[in-house]
């Protein structure tokens, strides 16, 4: 009576037929594709007498990791005493890793009364055949895992080398066309909500304000946007489809790919078989430039990168100065809190420094009322673009003899390097082919041929970083002219509204520093530097000041034409 119960209960059971495939196995045409597994696993069931066969699929994921959707939803079905076996086309499709492949088929499984079956291998667990060979085809798969994943590194470096897009994935707002791969086109639909989050950022909006906007005007999630557009996504379906995450906002705010270029390098894996992303270093980064068309302008990126380095917080009344998060003592360095209160009047809203503490702390108060800080800035800026509508060649000319004909110079030089690196590099790669086939056609013995190849490449390593160095200072340079634009910009704005708002604001000035107050005539005076875009302080100059540059840009404009 016992053993046709035991004989039922095993009978209720399922036959779980397990596939996988990952995406280097694409490489391998239809052979490993899950339809085949399907195929040739359905089949083996069915003709072997397996009862209750079920699918568990996992598709795209490596065999080196045991955390899989499909796996771990078979794991908890064996555990719960609802299988009776495991079948899978061949030991790779189960799993690349040797030591936890056996843990599962040589211990786990026959512990709980699991028959474990690799067609491929002829492996059938509760008989004990092919059970000898398994550690050695394990070692093998794993080892086989081991040789591709150095080969993709190796792909991967290369492709950074010669300043390819390293990445497969498509950054939101972009898309590719059907046959073409490398490259990514605008996808206007999502490029207007890249560009509409960047203004709101210029306007004083933080990430989870931006989302909390986005979300009201219901506009669909990253996630959801690729659902209704057919593009494939891992991240699962939200259950609200307009409700975007603060985090979500951040990446694209920090993305520098909506400039129109590529970046490459920012993040690598512990090892093939440890998958946890490591982080890498800003400065690592790999930037390739005019890769694609751009969403955002770069002066527009940059400077909502200074924005973000100044994150303000809010007050607890929720109300926000034009100026939080540009406000810094100018003793101590310390941002100046904004403090605003439901028992102040906006007339009496003020900033302090953060190291004054209430007379407790390190600093002093550095006090200045919100609406005095916005008067003294509104004139500043007013006398600005004044002076630069009237007298812009004397302005350009001010600028440029205080940054001097240095930086110039430096650009032209570190093109040239930079350049003829390249070229460099691109003929290292021609040798390398030349003295291969020599070594290969008994041209060139083996000991020469060793030693060539070392030099070559020990020289086009330090040409790849050379290139890298001086391109990451090129960018550098470039963001002052960059930062011109975006004063230029920002003082047409200005002389259109005469208003300070967000966005003119966080355009023009980079920093402003508040002294402490000095006692003059019976009066308390405070002094405010402000570092305008580009130009950092800047003084308009007095009558006599203007009158001597002028003269000087006379001189200068004669001694031009003589010299031509």
């Amino acid at each position: 009576m016992t053993t046709n119960k035991n004989n039922k209960r095993q009978e209720e059971k399922i036959t779980a037929l397990y596939c996988r495939l990952s995406q280097d196995d694409n490489l391998d045409g239809e052979s490993n594709s899950i339809s085949n597994q399907k195929e040739i696993l359905m089949t083996y069931a069915k003709k072997n007498g397996y009862l209750h066969p079920k699918f568990f699929v996992d598709d795209g994921i490596s065999g080196t990791t045991f955390n899989r959707p499909g796996f771990q939803e078979m794991e908890k079905l064996i555990e719960s005493g609802k299988v009776s076996t495991v079948v899978v086309k061949d030991l790779s499709r189960f799993g690349r890793e040797h030591l936890l492949c056996g843990h599962h088929t040589e211990i786990v499984y026959p512990s709980l009364g699991v028959n474990f079956i690799a067609i491929q291998e002829n492996v059938d667990t509760t008989k004990g055949v092919g059970t000898e060979m398994m550690p050695f085809h394990n070692i093998f798969n794993e080892w086989y895992a081991t040789q591709t994943s150095k080969k993709i590194r190796a792909v991967n470096e290369m492709k950074a080398a010669k300043g390819k897009r390293v990445s497969s994935s498509v950054a939101y707002g972009y898309k590719k066309i059907d046959g073409d791969k490398e490259q990514w086109y605008v996808d206007e639909p999502a490029a207007e909500v890249v560009r509409k989050i960047y203004d709101l950022c210029l306007a004083g909006k933080g990430p989870s304000q931006i989302a909390r906007k986005l979300e009201q005007e219901k506009i669909l999630t990253p996630t959801a946007y690729f659902n209704s557009v057919g593009r494939n996504t891992s991240n699962p379906m939200p259950a609200n489809i307009y409700g975007w995450r603060e985090n979500s906002v951040e990446h694209i705010l920090e993305n520098r790919q909506y400039t129109g270029c590529t970046v490459n390098g920012k993040s690598t894996t512990v090892s093939y078989k440890v998958h946890k992303v490591i982080e890498k270093s800003k400065e690592d980064y790999q930037i390739i430039p005019n890769t694609q068309e751009a969403i955002i302008s770069e002066n527009t990126w940059l400077r909502v990168q200074e924005l973000r380095k100044n994150k303000c917080r809010n007050t607890a009344t929720g109300r926000k100065s034009l100026f939080s998060g540009l406000v810094f003592c100018a003793d101590c360095g310390s941002k100046l809190h904004f403090c605003a209160a439901k028992s102040l009047k906006k007339n009496q809203e003020f900033f302090r420094c953060a190291n004054y503490k209430d007379g407790r702390g390190t600093c002093t108060i550095h006090f200045i009322r919100d609406v005095v800080l916005e008067t003294i800035v509104k004139e500043a800026i007013s006398e600005l673009a004044d002076f630069v509508r009237c007298y812009n060649s004397v302005f350009l000319y001010l600028i440029s003899e205080k940054k001097g004909t240095e930086s110039i110079n430096l650009e032209k030089s570190l093109r040239a390097q930079t350049e003829s690196a390249k070229q460099r590099i691109s003929d290292l790669d021609k040798l390398f082919s030349r003295i291969y086939e020599d070594n290969i056609l008994g041209k060139l013995s083996d000991e020469r041929y060793s030693r060539m190849a070392n030099e070559y490449e020990i020289e086009q390593k330090q040409l790849m970083r050379e290139a890298e160095e001086n391109e990451k200072a090129l960018i550098e340079l470039e963001k002052q002219t960059v930062d011109m634009k975006m004063l230029y910009q920002g003082l047409m704005e200005f002389t259109e509204m005469k208003e300070l708002t967000p966005t003119i604001v966080n355009k023009l000035i980079e920093r402003i520093e508040i002294h402490n107050k000095e006692k003059k005539h019976s009066h308390n005076n405070v002094k405010v530097d402000i570092y305008f875009t580009a130009v950092g302080l800047f003084d308009i100059p007095t009558e006599q000041q203007l009158i001597e540059t002028m003269n000087k840009i006379q001189e200068h404009n004669k001694f031009v034409e003589k010299s031509a």
